[in-house]
């Protein structure tokens, strides 16, 4: 596929995997829309991409963002300059894959093309004319970001084409003659799609809910597929309700010619008005291990930092023909990483899979992928991964909806080349909600674990005795498995059939050392998945532990991003050196007050059938509660402030200094950006709640659901969630 002016040194391509300066690599993208995000907050975007353990940046490139006007030029500058972010990617250590469509969806109206384009989405001449000209315009912002050298590594076609593999061929064609190229040419292929194999490299996508199934219907088939190990790769779900007749609705197969890749991993999902799904942190770290169990050799996420629609009327919506109503403003999408870069519960679960690629993936990666048949829908969901020497056992017990029992008595007996492995020891049970991966006769720095029943978060190489730090499940004992003769340091051992078997291994943050009769030494630290959540490896050979967001810095030095006191503690040798962090702790005084109350909202008109419509503007206005929010800035740190409502209603918008937020509220908590301006002694919010009744048509989270009681349009709470960085010195300094 990458022909000789293609041609990335040390990049290689395989039907097994990808290769990286001769070892196989599993890439880990995360998608940003620069357009989506402030320019001023692109630093600090990628800094936590970065430390979330990001490998390649992927973006959209929205055409309408950029000239929405025919008449004039395209714009590339401020929250626009394309060509900045990129060389920012590339200074931060990220590549980057550019998804320069010409028609992207991104749920932005006309899935990206500006209205005077025609939508063809095939060889029209009059099409290809207008896209060359686009392309050349791409062309001139980055071409001297491709090449050998550049941070660009791959260009995504088009998005969703299902039936126009020549036209693919044709983008190619028109992006390269316009100076774009790069190693990887991608093509998402779901929907059973016919793309040109050879020319591009099919991705996949997975997601664990979604706004484009209607109102009434429950939890699709497509999205329940995605909490089994499965050797299939098509989801004939996702796009399916724009699609129309070009789906088939039955999952195709995936081509062996290239390995199982992944481009849209939901990292959250984004909020229609008729249908608002919320997925949790657990709903999506499953899918992503799930994904890495049936043999994944890419973990691409859509999205991984939300964003904000940089100006109103971009959205797809129904007045502009999509069978979807979506928010003036609001792209936060439940990410990872917010719109205005709060981290969640989602990105600490997937930092820590990322964490384990990063010191496993290449081994992972060229493991194939055992998956038992299932005799019922209840039954232990695992698999293997292994190159017949040494693997991986993946296991999954969770599940939205529809929770997966407890399993008692779990016992493993797996058959590897040349030797047997039944593990642990004596059978243990496993609770509903897990999502684990255990090794199985692995080699580290010299060390075998015959098996273990704890997860591996990364080794870190210090000297002679490097550090495997492994994690303990909730619920489910920590055993591991050495070589008879193996000598341990710092815990008894269980020692039968040729075995040493440490038992009932405690969460601590005292080390182990275990000693093979060769003179390999290992030093252990296991830790619980509450202080996981908290694992941070930013560079360096660091093992950090914090509350705090922990971003590595130009220099070298660490940074913490907080809210408040922390405590912050890096591995130093066998001990961990604690850092105690001060920060503003007197709650800051939120002023609410109600200015109108709420009238009972407007039937909703049903334009798509099955889906209802968001108020327009004018029946908001006649029907919205009111509200005046005032915050005192004295004492703000002021980088970046947050003022966090929990509310109930239909639809919310806020009003900040004349820029606007909005939401379709799901349950979820709103953080809308209050960062003051220089010398404002406070910050006003005007705030409208569209009132929510029970028999409005929208489907919602249960918990959401069960706040609503009669007209509801009411603000709970208001919370001031002021970020403060600091740059961490070690005592040694």
């Amino acid at each position: 596929m990458a022909s000789t002016e293609d041609v990335r040194p040390g990049l290689e391509l395989t039907n097994r995997s990808l290769w990286r300066d001769g070892r196989r690599w599993i890439p880990v993208t995360g998608e940003l829309h620069y357009s989506r995000l402030p320019r001023q907050r692109w630093r600090d975007a990628l800094r936590l991409m970065k430390a979330g353990g990001i490998s390649v940046v992927s973006t959209y490139v929205f055409w309408i963002h950029h000239q929405e006007d025919k008449g004039a030029e395209p714009l590339f500058d401020g929250d626009l300059d394309l060509a900045a972010f990129v060389e920012l990617c590339r200074d931060t250590g990220l590549e980057v894959i550019i998804r320069i469509g010409p028609w992207c969806h991104g749920e932005v109206r006309n899935g990206g093309l500006p209205d005077w384009v025609p939508p063809a989405r095939s060889d029209d001449p009059a099409y290809l004319d207008q896209v060359r000209r686009w392309f050349g315009h791409l062309g001139r912002q980055l071409a001297r970001l491709c090449g050998p050298d550049g941070p660009i590594v791959g260009f995504q076609l088009e998005n969703e084409l299902y039936d126009q593999p020549g036209h693919l061929v044709t983008l190619k064609g028109l992006a390269r003659a316009c100076g774009l190229h790069a190693p990887l040419w991608t093509a998402t292929a779901w929907g059973s799609a016919d793309i040109p194999v050879g020319e591009v490299f099919p991705l996949y996508g997975g997601y664990a809910d979604g706004f484009w199934v209607d109102t009434a219907d429950g939890w699709h088939d497509s999205f329940r597929a995605h909490f089994h190990f499965s050797h299939q790769w098509d989801d004939p779900g996702i796009g399916s309700d724009l699609a129309g007749d070009k789906t088939t609705g039955v999952p195709g197969a995936k081509h062996p010619d290239f390995p199982a890749a992944t481009c849209e991993l939901g990292g959250g999902m984004a909020t229609a008005y008729h249908r608002r799904p919320w997925p949790t942190a657990a709903d999506i770290a499953a899918v992503a291990h799930c994904k890495l169990g049936s043999g994944s050799a890419w973990q691409g996420y859509y999205m991984y930092i939300g964003g904000t629609n940089p100006r109103p009327g971009l959205q797809e919506s129904h007045a502009t023909g999509y069978p979807n109503d979506l928010p003036v403003h609001n792209y936060d999408f439940h990410a990872p990483v917010g719109a205005h870069l709060q981290t969640r519960d989602t990105f600490h679960l997937l930092r820590n899979q990322h964490a384990f690629l990063a010191a496993f993936g290449d081994r992972l990666a060229g493991m194939n992928a055992t998956i038992p048949a299932l005799p019922d829908q209840t039954a232990l969901r695992w698999s293997l991964r292994s190159d017949g020497h040494e693997g991986f056992v993946f296991i999954n017990t969770h599940q939205p909806y529809e929770p997966l029992p407890d399993h008692h008595g779990v016992h493993f007996d797996v058959e590897l080349d040349k030797i047997r492995v039944a593990f642990p020891h004596r059978p243990i049970d496993i609770p509903s909600g897990t999502s684990v991966c255990w090794p199985v006769h692995l080699a580290v720095h010299g060390v075998t674990i015959n098996w273990a029943t704890l997860g591996l978060l990364t080794v870190l190489p210090e000297g002679d005795d490097p550090l495997l730090v492994l994690t303990k499940a909730d619920g489910v004992p920590g055993h591991l498995s050495l070589p008879a003769g193996t000598r341990v340091i710092g815990h008894p051992v269980l020692e039968r059939d040729g075995e040493v078997i440490l038992e009932d291994l405690p969460s601590s943050r005292e080390l182990l050392t275990v000693e093979t009769p060769y003179g390999a030494r290992l030093r252990l630290l296991v830790i619980d998945a509450a202080t996981a959540r908290y694992a941070w490896l930013p560079g360096g050979g660091r093992l950090v532990i914090s509350e705090a967001d922990i971003v590595l810095l130009p220099d070298g030095d660490l940074a913490s991003i907080s809210t408040g006191p922390v405590t912050v503690d890096v591995l130093c040798g066998d001990t961990f050196e604690r850092h105690h962090l001060g920060a503003r702790r007197t709650a800051v005084p939120v002023e609410i007050v109600q200015t109108a109350e709420a009238k009972p909202p407007s039937a909703c008109p049903v334009i798509v059938p099955g889906r209802a419509s968001a108020p327009e503007p004018d029946t908001f206005a006649a029907h919205a509660a009111r509200f005046t929010i005032t915050v005192p800035t004295a004492g703000l740190a002021g980088e970046r402030v947050l003022l966090r409502l929990e509310l109930v209603g239909d639809v919310a918008t806020a009003t900040v200094g004349g820029r606007t937020e909005d939401l379709f509220w799901d349950g979820a908590p709103w953080d809308i950006d209050i960062t003051p301006p220089h010398g404002a002694p406070t910050v006003e919010v005007q705030l409208a709640i569209y009132p929510l009744d029970e028999t409005t048509p929208v489907w919602l989270p249960e918990n959401a659901r069960n706040k609503v009681a009669g007209l509801s349009a009411h603000v709970l709470s208001a919370t001031v969630i002021d970020y403060q960085t600091r740059r961490l010195r070690s005592s040694r300094d």
